[in-house]
């Protein structure tokens, strides 16, 4: 699942009838359609996980 950071209030229609609302500036893990969504629509930007960030830099974060 992948990482981001929401720039701006993005409501994702997960299915008919469900909706689920991320807040500017809040962080974290969402489904790929959702992150591709988001980041398509510009309201949002991928980050690099923690874990996949360590093992790039031989985890001396």
């Amino acid at each position: 699942m992948p990482q981001v950071h929401f720039t701006d209030d993005f409501d994702f229609k997960a299915k008919p009838g469900v909706t689920i609302a991320y807040k500017a500036g809040w962080t974290g893990m969402v489904t790929t359609p959702c992150a591709d969504q988001a980041v398509a629509s510009k309201k949002a930007k991928r980050v690099a996980k923690k874990a996949e960030a360590e093992a790039d830099d031989g985890g001396q974060a």
